[in-house]
């Protein structure tokens, strides 16, 4: 009974059920569920299992036995903490780049110009492109944070679609985090895998184009289905986003001047991203690369991005001096909540991790016989769905398979058990996934309604892309 109780899988189950119980049964704060269920989880999780996974993670074996022993409070603050290392600038500057955004009118000139040139029956498709080429060199949730205003913006503009918008941006983003390198989970991935990084990133480009395809034809019949209106929120008030609407054009600002606070941070990282590809940045003198090191950090490219946000909405609003004061309060007051709760998320799915779920089910998969590919596809599945890092699963299934595809002939590439290890790790994101909460309170949808529609969208294109692989394996094996 007692090894029953401290199953990882059985630990799993409480905690799913605390969240999404307490989030969709008791109506209580997201926040509240996941620091709840992160310490249910904590409690039931052995001290052998936590020492276990930090010298998995490299810590020593005094270290791993002092974080093993260490109070579950203590645990929690530390994964709490390291959510907010990862995401807490980054949600605060995006968070101040769309509020400004919205007030200088950046967004509205932006949106114009796109309409100008795709028409208002493409824009929708515009964004799914154009997201999924900012999310080969930028992470998910940085291109989620840029595109946001504009998603809200160009629904005030159509009347409509702002469901269609959102799925849009979030197929095209997450497809490419995941498919296409210099992004972390596919660089582990090819080196764990011995996949040449031109094959990797020629081939998820490829599939992704499939799956996004497959995700917009999903978004626009659940656009259709469960329509959501534009909502009013703190950060992005219905009523300035339609006065700005009715500006005439000289009232706005340029739109080379509008595009500075996404295009700053984009060029920044993207540029890093390159050239790291090609040399070893960190340890470089040469003043140039030195420069590319240090703005390219994401942290510090979204900062730029943000005083040029906030430099372009001074510009605009000479005449009010509060105007620049009052639009960071507001941002920074929403943002503190959506920090709060990702952090809280990832304290959860970082309380799951110390459980050993994901060697738990390396065990369960190991020898089990049946063709690599869809193995490699369910692995990943597995592990994101029990502890929602798609980069965590990426690791975890290439981990288990590598030396099992090494061994084998499979009569195929390892390209392809690559590629459908990254197709698993989108399955179903839910409440223990920090980037399904970025999407759910900075679009101002419900959890409910993000269960219905982004989750089973990139379910849908993560089955698609499994689909192709194994067509294109059968067809060009490339060996």
């Amino acid at each position: 009974m007692e090894n029953f109780v401290s199953d990882p899988l059985f630990i799993l189950l409480i905690g799913i059920i605390i969240v999404v119980g307490g989030i969709i049964g008791l109506r209580l704060h997201a926040f509240l569920a996941l620091l709840i269920a992160a310490f249910v989880v904590a409690i039931m999780t052995p001290t052998s299992a936590v020492e276990i996974f930090a010298l998995s993670k490299g810590a020593s074996n005094e270290s791993a036995i002092q974080i093993a022993n260490s109070h579950v409070g203590k645990r929690i603050a530390t994964a709490f903490g390291e959510t907010c290392g990862k995401i807490g600038i980054l949600i605060a500057m995006a968070a101040i780049i769309g509020k400004c955004m919205l007030e200088s009118g950046a967004a509205e000139k932006i949106i114009r110009s796109l309409i100008k040139r795709t028409g208002e029956k493409n824009a929708p498709i515009s964004f799914l492109g154009g997201s999924f080429f900012l999310g080969i060199p930028v992470f998910f949730d940085t291109v989620f944070y840029l595109m946001i205003p504009l998603a809200k913006a160009m629904a005030n503009k159509l009347g409509k679609n702002y469901l269609l918008l959102v799925l849009a941006v979030t197929a095209g983003a997450a497809m490419a985090n995941s498919l296409v390198p210099p992004t972390p989970g596919p660089l582990f991935l090819i080196s764990e895998m011995n996949i040449p990084i031109g094959m990797m990133m020629f081939g998820g480009t490829l599939v992704g184009l499939f799956t996004i395809a497959t995700g917009y034809l999903y978004a626009l019949w659940a656009n259709r289905k469960w329509p959501v209106p534009l909502r009013d929120s703190p950060d992005a008030p219905l009523k300035n986003i339609k006065e700005l609407s009715l500006r005439e054009d000289n009232c706005l600002p340029s739109l080379w001047l509008s595009i500075l606070p996404i295009i700053i941070p984009l060029i920044f990282i993207t540029t890093k991203a390159l050239v790291e590809t090609f040399m070893n940045v960190e340890n470089s003198q040469n003043i140039l690369l030195i420069l590319i090191n240090f703005f390219g950090e994401k942290n510090t490219a979204l900062i730029c991005g943000a005083l040029s946000a906030l430099v372009l909405l001074i510009l605009q609003k000479k005449d009010n001096t509060n105007a620049l004061k009052k639009a960071v309060q507001t941002a920074l007051m929403s943002g503190g909540v959506i920090i709060l709760i990702t952090a809280a998320g990832g304290a959860f799915g970082g309380m799951l991790q110390q459980t050993g779920i994901s060697a738990r089910i390396g065990e369960l998969t190991q020898g089990y016989q049946m063709a690599i590919i869809p193995l490699a596809f369910l692995i990943a599945v597995i592990v994101r769905t029990a502890q929602g890092s798609a980069t965590v699963a990426m690791i975890t299934a290439s981990g288990i398979l590598a030396g099992m595809a090494g061994t084998m002939e499979l009569g195929y590439h390892q390209l392809y058990v690559g590629l459908a290890i990254a197709c698993g790790s989108k399955i179903f994101p839910w409440m223990n996934d920090s980037g399904f909460w970025i999407v759910c309170k900075m679009s101002n949808l419900t959890e409910k309604e993000l269960l219905k529609t982004f989750s089973p969208m990139l379910t849908i294109m993560g089955v698609t892309g499994l689909v192709v692989i194994l067509i294109a394996a059968q067809l060009w094996p490339l060996v």
